[in-house]
């Protein structure tokens, strides 16, 4: 992959709207990140780099034929649907504390994501 076909990342604006949004949303639903935080990295900058891009977090581990309209539509824009009304996370970024792949964190730093998804688009 050459430099121009990286992927750009998302801003460092909509990055920490981003995850200052999670780790509240964590906190007052009683869920946890992964405990593997590079997933929770790249679902963030995902919801970041989508919410640049679109105006609204749609989630990122989603296939859409139309991503303009499904930000539009709502229901899978971050918390989506699933996630408010049964606590289900596709992206495994709000776990609740019974599910084998919750871990302990309800933070995650600006850097750890940065880390993990600058190491993303150099492979």
């Amino acid at each position: 992959m050459t430099v121009s076909e990286t992927p750009q990342q998302a801003t460092q604006k909509s990055l920490e709207a981003m995850r200052s949004f999670s780790e509240t949303y964590a906190k007052n639903t009683g869920t946890y990140f992964c405990s593997d935080l590079s997933i929770t990295a790249v679902v963030i900058e995902g919801l970041a780099k989508h919410k640049d891009d679109l105006g609204a977090p749609l989630c990122p581990c989603r296939h859409y034929e139309d991503k303009v309209a499904e930000a539009k539509a709502a229901y899978w824009n971050c918390p989506c649907v699933p996630m408010r009304e049964r606590k289900e996370c596709h992206c495994m970024l709000f776990l609740t504390d019974d599910n084998p792949f919750a871990g302990e964190e309800q933070a995650i730093s600006i850097e750890q994501i940065r880390q993990t998804t600058d190491n993303a688009t150099r492979t």
